[in-house]
């Protein structure tokens, strides 16, 4: 049966985590285990069911409770589904709904690092890439060219925050991630590192001796300033990819489907 609560307190405590709580507090880094995250739209909602993660809670419009929602609520029996009308939604959480539906579910515990790269052929890193929205898109990159896994220094946003999530449409759900303090121990792992770099001396993204590699693991930096030099220095190739009419780079979101393409092969 579906516990279907109408919004008429825009203060109830319950829907803090939707208009209330930062992304930060919702990590809730001090009790880890009592994390949460916000996913948006059916799809992404149903590719989080489906990875194993518990719904909390849900706000959404009225309509979508016996329209596209219905089959995500009934594998959910007893959730709090808070309802309203759509502008009554917009204006609780700030911002227009993508698709009229939210839900707040329970972070899981993050895999170690040696177990999601034990059966890796390619692995993404993220090193420092602090835009929400590269995040999401480099993440579904990864997910539809072939990437194994996806790493993420700490100084990178978190995959979870919701416009990563959104822009992502969910395969962050799709593919094992985690975080990894020492890129370098991924060679212990037998990965080779391919650091994406802006190096006239560097490997090109075609040559063959980088696609026959075994283990690849592909480093992609923060916005600007790209990769740290000790992360360049350390790495087995670096690699550009090529430019034409003048152009000297590529966001780094776009770098990343080219090289996860490339070689990902």
């Amino acid at each position: 049966m579906l516990n279907i609560i109408e919004i008429k307190d825009f203060e109830a405590k319950e829907l803090d985590i939707y208009a209330r709580l930062t992304e930060n507090q919702l990590i809730n880094r001090e009790n880890p285990e009592e994390g949460m995250f916000i996913a948006e739209s059916p799809k992404v909602i149903e590719r989080a069911l489906d990875a194993g993660y518990e719904a909390v809670s849900f706000l959404m419009e009225k309509k979508h409770v016996e329209g596209e929602g219905k089959y995500i609520l009934e594998r959910c029996e007893g959730v709090p589904i808070y309802v309203a009308e759509f502008e009554v939604l917009t204006r609780l959480t700030g911002f227009m709904l993508t698709r009229g539906m939210l839900c707040a579910m329970r972070r899981k515990p993050l895999p170690l690092v040696s177990d999601i790269c034990k059966n890796a052929r390619r692995v993404a890193v993220l090193e420092e890439v602090m835009n929400p929205t590269n995040v999401g898109a480099i993440v579904r990159s990864a997910a539809a060219l072939n990437m194994d896994a996806v790493l993420f220094t700490k100084g990178c946003s978190n995959p979870l925050y919701r416009r990563a999530i959104r822009v992502s449409m969910g395969t962050i759900f799709q593919v094992p991630f985690t975080f990894i303090d020492d890129i370098n121990e991924l060679k212990a792992l037998g990965f080779k590192t391919v650091a994406m770099a802006l190096k006239e001396d560097s490997y090109s993204i075609r040559d063959e001796r980088i696609i026959k590699e075994e283990k690849l693991a592909i480093i992609l930096g923060t916005e600007g300033d790209g990769l740290k030099t000790s992360t360049i220095d350390n790495a087995d190739y670096t690699v550009m990819i090529p430019m034409s009419h003048g152009v000297d780079s590529l966001n780094v979101a776009a770098a990343s489907a080219v090289a996860f393409f490339q070689l990902g092969q």
